[in-house]
């Protein structure tokens, strides 16, 4: 069961700079930073309210990030839902006709399991499950 938007992900080329920009919006400073390396992406999180804001820089014209900006530009890449039992809820949207990009979670940023909904199946958004690892 999806218990709360966790995060927005947002997609950028430079992310000092980024973090400069969001810090000015928000007022606050990102709590966190650190490097992905299955995603191949530096992140860096702003806390606000009870959901987060996260940044994502390329560190690889490989990764999905830096594809994303090539044809996409910069902006939001995705929404992310906190789940409490990420394998059983992988499992419902199987079942419910969701396409998801792994068969199984993987480690993510800020202490989360996660798994990817192919935009395909959720209405053109890349939709993240994310799990506290406990």
């Amino acid at each position: 069961m999806i218990k709360k938007i966790e995060h927005i992900g947002i997609a950028v080329k430079d992310i000092k700079a980024a973090n400069e920009l969001y810090s000015k919006l928000l007022g606050i400073n990102p709590y966190k930073s650190e490097e992905v390396a299955s995603e191949m992406v530096t992140t860096s999180f702003f806390k606000t309210g009870d959901s987060k804001v996260e940044l994502l820089e390329a560190k690889s014209a490989d990764s999905a990030i830096s594809k994303f900006i090539e044809k996409r530009g910069e902006g939001l890449h995705h929404i992310a839902f906190e789940v409490e039992d990420i394998v059983a809820e992988m499992a419902n949207l199987k079942k419910s006709g969701f396409t998801l990009l792994s068969d199984s979670p993987k480690r993510g940023a800020d202490n989360k399991l996660i798994c990817f909904v192919h935009p395909k199946s959720a209405n053109g958004v890349l939709v993240e499950l994310c799990q506290e690892i406990k």
